[in-house]
């Protein structure tokens, strides 16, 4: 096996998974062929999931590890679960990926050395769509890409909601317990908006991602509905803090 800078100390890939099926043992498969270690949160799942990881642990004794959380918190709040163990581990940073098999494994190589390369910055996948891609998605993220850049003033999100990206793990873990926010599917943009306010530099990677059809084993937790009232109310909280630090900037230079 051929895994680049062979096992590391300081950087973990981190996957949350909620009722992904096979599809989790296949995006694990992927990627433990490109960088160990890998940490794996079950949240909450229901469907057996973790069962199917059994042999690759089995495997990979050492260097695969799976927290299985007891009930569905969201994956916010899993990746916190994760990165609060991994920093009492040693680890400084983390990259996380989701667990549907849309993210490239053979692209984490790339994120990884590019963080190591720059350990101060939050490393983002901007993501290369191809015709599987909902336009309703696409359509929909570039409302969110907008009001992500005006809140942060255009401090170089390329895209706030894509799931596979790297992050210092104590920047992250200072952001999140500054907000009790974040914890489900909005956390992608709100932590890339409450990083930029926190000055961690920002590079992005083209990254291509695929949407896997129901009809080929596709598993999705996104609903238009919910999510989208979600995303809209994380915008107008953020939009308020964006102005109060807007105006507290400009009394502080008069």
């Amino acid at each position: 096996m051929n895994i680049q800078c062979e096992l590391s100390n300081s950087h973990l890939l981190l996957v949350p998974s909620y009722n992904t099926g096979v599809l989790l043992k296949i995006t694990i498969e992927e990627a433990l062929q490109q960088w160990l270690p890998i940490w794996v949160i079950i949240d909450g799942s229901d469907d057996g999931s973790e069962a199917l990881l059994a042999p690759l642990q089995a495997q990979y004794p050492d260097t695969l590890l799976v927290i299985k959380l007891p009930q569905n918190r969201g994956k916010g709040a899993a990746i916190l679960e994760g990165i609060t163990q991994a920093q009492a581990k040693g680890f400084t940073h983390v990259l996380t990926m989701d667990a549907d098999h849309q993210h490239p494994a053979d692209y984490i190589k790339q994120f990884m050395q590019m963080s190591i390369d720059n350990p101060e910055a939050m490393i983002l996948g901007e993501p290369m769509f191809d015709d599987s891609a909902p336009m309703i998605r696409v359509k929909g993220r570039r409302i969110s890409n907008w009001w992500a850049n005006l809140e942060t003033m255009g401090w170089g999100i390329h895209d706030s909601l894509f799931g596979m990206r790297v992050y210092p793990i104590q920047d992250l873990i200072a952001v999140m317990h500054s907000t009790s926010w974040a914890r489900r599917f909005d956390f992608e943009p709100e932590i890339a908006v409450r990083m930029a306010w926190s000055a961690v530099p920002v590079l992005n990677i083209l990254t291509p991602v695929r949407y896997i059809a129901k009809e080929e084993g596709g598993v999705s937790q996104f609903k238009y509905g919910r999510d989208n009232v979600l995303l809209i109310g994380m915008h107008i909280r953020l939009f308020t803090g964006f102005l109060l630090r807007l105006s507290k900037l400009i009394l502080r230079n008069k």
